[in-house]
């Protein structure tokens, strides 16, 4: 029984760490907002400006081991710039970005984009296409047991409870094993990490204005940084039939 356990926990490790390899876009969460759609219906959407950005450098199988592109967004002031990073952009011949993230993806996928190309949201979505977006969650500094994780408190205030309200309880062992253990739910450091929200639906795509408009709630604070990619545990990275077709 015992083998068998472990060989479904490393399945089901091995699928819960799978790379998303699917195109995407570096992009900038400017707010909410909501649209009417021709039915009447109202959807509540997050404005992502994912523009302009351009490609800065390519990884090759030959060269690094992998395929990847590298993606620029926002220019950045000379001034800021150190030497290695201005020798990077000058030999892409783009301009310093304030913003770069790389992208594993396909050794064909890499092929179809050149360094310094400047990419549309329409070149890489498509309306009604699911995406994952990843970004970095507010910091909420140190934080209690309830806020952090949700924590009931005490109960009753009137019956016996006394200065332990917003407590998180005991946390302590007995002689064996006489410590405390491993991941308990304490207070501490909230927010301020990396999440990935999966599945959520491209409502709209603005190539003029450079915007994305995304069904549903992204990670971060207004002005935040995100990273907009098809969505890895769809087919054809989330894209309707028909478009994949």
């Amino acid at each position: 029984m015992r083998a068998g356990r472990d060989r479904v926990m490393v399945r089901v490790l091995r699928s819960e760490t799978t790379m998303n390899t699917h195109p995407g876009l570096i992009g900038k969460k400017l707010g909410n907002t909501q649209i009417f759609l021709d039915d009447g219906d109202v959807v509540r959407v997050t404005v992502v400006r994912v523009g302009p950005c351009i490609v800065v450098g390519k990884r090759t199988l030959e060269k690094d081991g992998y395929s990847a592109l590298i993606l620029g967004l926002d220019d950045k002031r000379e001034k800021l710039v150190n030497k290695p990073e201005k020798g990077f952009f000058d030999k892409a011949g783009v301009k310093p970005k304030r913003t770069v993230r790389e992208l594993r993806l396909p050794v064909d996928e890499v092929a179809r984009y050149e360094v310094g190309q400047t990419l549309k949201p329409s070149d890489v979505f498509v309306e009604g296409q699911f995406v994952d977006v990843s970004g970095t969650t507010k910091g909420r500094g140190f934080t209690g047991v309830m806020k952090r994780w949700n924590f009931a408190g005490a109960g009753s205030d009137t019956h016996g409870t006394h200065e332990y309200r917003r407590h998180g309880g005991s946390v302590g062992t007995n002689m064996t094993p006489g410590r405390t253990l491993a991941n308990l739910k304490m207070a501490g450091q909230y927010g301020n990490e990396k999440v990935t929200i999966l599945n959520l639906k491209v409502a709209r795509i603005m190539d003029d204005e450079q915007l994305v408009l995304i069904e549903g709630a992204v990670p971060g604070a207004r002005e935040g940084y995100v990273t907009v990619r098809g969505a890895a545990k769809k087919k054809n990275a989330g894209r309707p039939a028909a478009a994949a077709s």
